[in-house]
């Protein structure tokens, strides 16, 4: 399927706009790294260079580069933001007269059968009200593998079809085999039933989205022909731990400025996260068959972080893909403890080195090159640090115990007196942690000038005591999570491997037993690194105070914040508080209604469980799994050179 010709010159205008975008935001990164790097240098080189302060040099380099994106991209979103939306992206309230068909699909696996079907229910009757319904049907793709789970979905799904007169319009498919994970269950519908829809819609399990989002989705796709994906940012809602609640309100405060700022720079080669999304069927199914890669796991076989893959994919045969940030109405449900965020953590990880394996793939777009490198940086920017603060560590120490040499090897007619640098040293953190904090307090200023918002984040007040709370817990969870992300890099480059099962959700408290179990060497780490350090170099203990305390801490602090009562408690005071929960939308009532209702008991076998299905040779082509570095016979096409 080609790119229509009006679509193809609305391109080539999006490739002049990018252009200087991109050279203006990567001079901004490149000119402060090496602003920062150069001040590095010169605090460094001050008593000798040796072979420890060269790594530093460069792991500070790389480590500063990487803060730099965020936040430049989060500068950028903030000048967006105040001047109300980028003129040169996708525009929402245009007026268009909806003809294209739609497949809502949701792929589960293991789930809460009674979330799930409380989700769908609170999305369809919000897009009924839209009065557009007609042009949408609802899938249920399972592969759940537990048959007492697998029969309370028929039952939800038959009660759903009951109340919402869905018959004929709901779907539930359960795969017998579930190859390929969530990719695989995707294809297999695509198969089926993909040629009978333009568009399809990914929703997670979690997900809730409103009708006029899901309308104005399927509009936009409908009027920009060239675009194959148009992703959503999801708002996090319906946290009730310590930990989701503060993480729920730092995504909900931080992530629009951010998301704005991406959306500005990358314009139509933006990225997928994997659901909240609408994708064109026809492009996808002809472009996006995913590869298996060579190997075994972690580093072949299946790939696991498909999303990034599959927009690069799209981005390579000509399709737009774009992130709209002026859509609300999307919402998700995040982790609820340190534990399952972590375990999350886990299994991206693995997938996103799997992307390193890919980058070799002829023809894709420089900047789906760059969005596989950054998920990669993502983790490997955690080993980085923990090695700069080692190394740093050892530095320091090694000059202690030492002492300065005051006169060189050789003839010395003057003593060679150290110099110091702690004028530069203070500007250089002081630059740093400017570059941490800005981005934050953009967003404070874009919400304090917006009155409704400002309210929805429970008032000016609130939301400055609920911000310093939450950098206050990002800078304790931040050197546990640094650990975390540094045994996840090392255990994959190991070949170890992870399993795959659900996501863990619902309000689930942690033990003291089980935060030792996962914490307990971080806390034994902390210790020991602080008594050396301030045992042996005592002035620079203080530098490494908020690493040490984070550490030290780590066992509590994923206990304590794991606890619903001390979640509620900091609802009722009015701390971490979001717009959706001050004034929750429609969908969201709904939804606490629905998971509140018992499941009334339906004969599902007078339903129509799925419509009859359209093969077609292309799906069957396209689909077929392909090697990155080998294609062979019946791969298509837009997979070779």
């Amino acid at each position: 399927m080609g790119i229509p010709e009006d679509a193809a010159r609305n391109a080539a205008y999006l490739r002049r706009t990018a252009l200087w975008r991109r050279l203006v935001y990567f001079a901004l990164v490149i000119v402060s790294t090496l602003s920062a790097s150069y001040l590095m240098a010169d605090v460094l080189r001050a008593n000798g260079f040796t072979a420890v302060e060269m790594a530093i040099f460069a792991l500070f380099t790389i480590s500063f580069a990487w803060i730099s994106t965020s936040f430049w991209t989060a500068t950028v979103g903030f000048v967006v933001r105040l001047f109300g939306r980028d003129p040169a992206g996708l525009d929402p309230s245009k007026p268009v007269e909806l003809k294209a068909r739609t497949a809502i699909i949701m792929p589960i696996y293991n789930e809460d059968p009674n979330r799930v079907f409380a989700g769908l229910e609170a999305t369809w009757r919000s897009l009924k009200a839209t009065g557009e319904d007609r042009h949408f049907d609802l899938f249920v793709l399972s592969d759940t593998r537990k048959p007492e789970i697998a029969a309370e979905e028929e039952a939800g799904w038959a009660a759903l079809c009951k109340r919402m007169d869905g018959n004929g319009r709901i779907f539930y498919r359960r795969r017998e085999d579930n190859t390929g994970r969530k990719a695989g269950n995707i294809a297999e519908f695509l198969r089926n039933w993909g040629a009978s829809y333009d568009h399809m819609l990914v929703l997670d399990a979690d997900s809730v989205m409103s009708g006029d989002t899901i309308v104005s989705l399927s509009k936009l796709m409908q009027d920009n022909p060239g675009t194959g994906i148009i992703q959503t940012l999801p708002a996090p809602v319906n946290q009730e731990t310590l930990f989701g609640r503060i993480l729920q309100f730092g995504s909900r405060l931080y992530g629009p400025a951010l998301v704005s700022g991406l959306s500005w720079w990358q314009l139509g080669e933006g990225n997928y996260w994997g659901h909240n999304a609408i994708i064109r069927t026809s492009a996808f199914i002809e472009h996006c068959g995913l590869p298996v890669l060579s190997g075994q796991a972690p580093l072949g076989g299946e790939i696991l972080s498909h999303d990034f893959v599959e927009a690069a994919l799209m981005r390579r045969a000509g399709w737009q893909v774009w992130i709209v940030p002026e859509l609300q109405g999307s919402f998700e449900e995040l982790p609820p403890n340190t534990i399952d965020y972590a375990v999350r953590d886990r299994r991206w990880c693995q997938g996103n080195l799997q992307h390193l394996r890919l980058l070799p793939t002829r023809g894709l777009h420089p900047l789906s090159r760059l969005h596989l490198i950054m998920g990669v940086l993502g983790y490997v920017s955690s080993p980085l640090w923990l090695l700069l603060l080692t190394l740093s560590t050892i530095d320091i120490l090694h000059q202690t115990v030492t002492g300065h040499s005051y006169f060189l090897p050789g003839y010395n007619l003057f003593p060679n007196w150290p110099v110091s640098k702690m004028s530069e040293t203070i500007s250089l953190f002081g630059v740093t942690i400017a570059i941490l904090l800005l981005p934050k307090i953009y967003s404070l200023i874009l919400t304090m000038a917006n009155g409704p918002l400002r309210r929805g984040f429970g008032g000016g007040g609130k939301l400055w005591a609920s911000a310093f709370l939450e950098l206050l817990f990002s800078m304790l969870l931040a050197p546990a999570m640094m650990l975390f992300h540094t045994h996840f890099v090392v255990a994959t480059l190991m070949g170890k491997s992870v399993t795959w099962n659900a996501q863990p959700r619902g309000e689930r408290g942690l033990t003291l037993r089980e935060a030792i179990g996962r914490n307990g060497l971080h806390v034994a780490l902390g210790l020991a690194w602080g008594a050396l350090v301030l045992n042996v170099a005592p002035d620079f203990f203080w530098w490494l105070v908020p690493v040490i305390t984070g550490l030290v801490v780590s066992v509590w602090l994923t206990v304590w914040t794991s606890r619903t009562d001390f979640g509620l408690a900091a609802r009722r005071a009015g701390l971490f508080l979001t717009p959706e929960e001050v004034d929750p939308p429609p969908e969201l009532r709904r939804l606490a209604t629905a998971e509140a209702e018992p499941t009334p008991a339906v004969d599902p076998s007078s339903l129509t469980r799925v419509p009859p299905t359209r093969p077609s040779a292309i799906i069957e082509q396209s689909l077929t799994n392909w090697s990155p570095t080998k294609p062979g016979p019946g791969i298509v096409s837009s997979w070779q050179s």
